[in-house]
């Protein structure tokens, strides 16, 4: 399936939407995850009864789906929603992108209360709600402790910083050429350094800048909401959220899940 990309923004949003004016990201030049991160999910949304686009999403409990803000977006501007879960959809036993088996549906879902999409990065986090019982794992990815990355910005962060590493999963793009963008619709992972962050009550507090060697990869269109894991951990530390490039190069910068307004917005699903 081909996907146009539009970009409106200084900061590309790494969610893919099949129609709609809003992008996306995916894993480039990164590995495939296979069994691995199960809980890591295609989310795809609906307007009007169609298809519009397609996020990542982490399953926090059988019910509870982790998404970007802009993956849910505004109130009334998606009609349907629900996740896959096999790590190859494409060649996977499903009805992509209508329901069927490996597919559970959305029965609600919300973005953070002060969301909008016109400052999309302040509050870039949702919650979709599966219906019951929605999809049964061992176990489930864990949140981070209140203002846990602060430990890593300013003087006394520095050198630490060096040496930190994020895992990012995702379902997005592997290539983009002149605003077409194509994906394989598989379950990928790699590893980004953190460039940036601030501490709190500085500019900026709520996101991390993220990079990686070029070989590497980064994320890329239809990663948006996927989970940035604290190096080899199960904790959270943030969602996709933004490119600073379109064609997928460079830093991207992921929502923190740290800050106390978003945890308690989370927490109150589970």
């Amino acid at each position: 399936m081909k996907i146009i990309d539009v970009m409106k923004n200084t900061l590309f949003t790494l969610g893919c939407l099949l129609t709609l004016s809003f992008s996306a990201k995916a894993i480039t030049n990164g590995e495939l995850a296979g069994d691995n991160h199960p809980a890591v999910v295609l989310l795809l949304m609906e307007a009007a009864g169609a298809p519009v686009g397609r996020c990542t999403g982490t399953l926090l409990s059988p019910t509870v789906v982790l998404t970007a803000g802009h993956c849910t977006r505004e109130p009334g501007e998606f009609s349907a929603m629900r996740v896959f879960t096999e790590s190859d959809v494409r060649n996977g036993n499903n009805y992509y992108p209508f329901s069927g088996p490996n597919s559970v549906e959305a029965i609600s879902w919300a973005s953070h209360p002060n969301y909008t999409n016109a400052d999309f990065t302040r509050y870039d986090v949702g919650i979709v709600t599966l219906q019951e019982p929605g999809i049964i794992l061992d176990s489930y990815p864990n949140l981070p402790e209140a203002n846990q990355f602060d430990q890593f910005t300013g003087k006394k962060g520095k050198k630490g910083k060096k040496k930190v590493s994020f895992t990012t999963v995702g379902y997005g793009l592997q290539e983009t050429k002149a605003g077409i963008v194509e994906s394989d619709l598989l379950r990928m992972f790699t590893t980004q350094r953190l460039k940036r962050a601030a501490p709190l009550g500085r500019k900026n507090d709520f996101f991390m800048l993220l990079g990686g060697k070029r070989k590497n990869g980064g994320a890329c269109v239809g990663d948006s909401g996927g989970p940035n894991f604290f190096g080899d951990s199960k904790v959270i530390a943030a969602v996709t959220s933004f490119s600073q490039k379109e064609n997928c190069k460079g830093t991207s910068g992921v929502f923190r899940l740290d800050r106390i307004n978003v945890l308690t917005f989370i927490e109150s699903y589970l």
